[in-house]
């Protein structure tokens, strides 16, 4: 099936849409404890509240919950993350008085086990329901389809990407117009080089110890196999000289034995000290101001990829493997490197350039990189476009309303 996306415009504005009514929006999604779905339901809850609507988040609860508290903004506490039927099927009616009690107008789901209950209660309740599909999620018998199938059940399906748009048209039999691509964003003025002080820079490195002088292959995200930190380790392992620090940025608690393989390969590829695992990084514009090129190497294709996008807005050169979100994000040999997945030679070949370019080619890359992320990438351009999404479903009840 061919498919033909709608694309929400970044530069619409509430004064383009045919109603301008605000309401109340009830995200849901599993737990606040990091994460590009967390960090986006934050950055969205922010956007409603800057514009007069009532936002409310219903989690597990995590780490993160106190920046809606910063904000101002209600967060809920159910244990919506379990996939148990019968918490489940309780979760239903928990909604249901949740979405009475504060006059929801629309439930927007991000994650499926918790879609299950929001798509019943918003049901129930006669209110709207939307969902965004973040990940292409694997496909198998009937009842995983069936299971990954709630993703593609609301008035509006979000695709984060142009994959992910592909994805959802190829695999649920849903109308086209149904389907808004509206791709994740960054916020560029946290992610800009400008506005990290040296103070944060020089805190960061005496915190990891960094060596003066030597160049820095930085890989962020979590310490999982999907993140592709084995191809990288062999790939560094075939860059002659070995003149680089390389850094995995992430969190990895709970995850020793994996952790425990990948220093056992450090050591049988001769890169002890060349290899250094950080753990969770609350810092991670200063962090990235460390790196001379930045590494996604995911083994499997992701919704969109924050962490290219992030490092772009910093101005540092990219290398990807090419497949999923990376492929609209990395603009090879531009902003970047894509290199093909699993693949170290290629990959090292990449390093290797990056680490090699010219005080001025790294300072040309830079200005492109940023400003490939500001021209596309944006969460103002991302929050937007959603509140675009919630104004149409909206102004729909007030069509029907005309005719009653």
């Amino acid at each position: 099936m061919q498919l033909e996306k709608t694309i929400v415009s970044q530069h619409s504005t509430p004064s383009t849409q045919s109603e301008s009514r605000v309401g109340t929006v009830l995200q849901v999604l599993p737990n606040l404890n990091g994460g590009g779905v967390e960090r986006g339901t934050i950055e969205m809850a922010a956007a409603l509240q800057a514009e007069g609507w009532t936002p409310i988040v219903v989690s597990a609860g995590g780490k993160m919950v106190y920046e809606l508290d910063r904000i101002g903004a209600k967060h809920i506490t159910l244990p919506v993350h379990s996939k148990n039927p019968l918490i489940m099927r309780k979760n239903v009616k928990r909604l249901q008085r949740i979405i009475k009690e504060y006059n929801v107008d629309i439930v927007h789901a991000r994650s499926r086990a918790p879609a299950w209950s929001a798509m019943a209660a918003a049901r129930k309740s006669s209110c709207h329901y939307i969902t965004t599909f973040h990940a292409a999620y694997t496909r198998g018998g009937f009842l995983k389809n069936w299971y990954n199938s709630v993703m593609a059940r609301g008035e509006k399906v979000i695709a984060i990407s142009d994959f992910i748009a592909k994805h959802v048209g190829d695999n649920y039999e849903i109308p086209k117009d149904r389907i808004v691509t509206i791709p994740r964003g960054v916020d560029c003025h946290k992610f800009n080089p400008g506005a990290v002080s040296a103070e944060r820079i020089i805190k960061m490195a005496t915190d990891w110890a960094l060596p003066d002088g030597v160049p820095v292959v930085m890989l962020p995200g979590r310490l999982t196999r999907l993140k592709g930190h084995v191809t990288l380790i062999e790939a560094l392992a075939k860059i002659e000289g070995g003149n680089f620090l390389a850094l995995f940025v992430g969190a990895g608690a709970g995850r020793e034995a994996y952790r425990n393989e990948l220093n056992d390969l450090v050591v049988s590829k001769n890169l002890q000290g060349k290899v250094q695992i950080k753990d969770y990084c609350n810092d991670m514009p200063a962090a990235l101001m460390l790196a001379d090129v930045v590494v996604s190497a995911t083994t499997v294709p992701e919704g969109f990829g924050r962490v290219s996008v992030e490092a772009q807005a910093m101005g540092r050169p990219v290398v990807a493997t090419a497949h999923g979100g990376s492929l609209e994000t990395v603009l090879d040999g531009n902003t970047g490197w894509l290199v093909p997945v699993e693949d170290a030679d290629a990959m090292a070949a990449a390093i290797k350039v990056a680490l090699g370019m010219t005080g001025d080619a790294r300072e040309k890359i830079a200005a492109r990189t940023r400003q490939h992320i500001m021209d596309n990438f944006t969460v103002q351009s991302m929050t937007g476009g959603t509140i675009d999404v919630y104004r149409s479903v909206l102004s729909e009840d007030v069509k029907r309303a005309g005719h009653v």
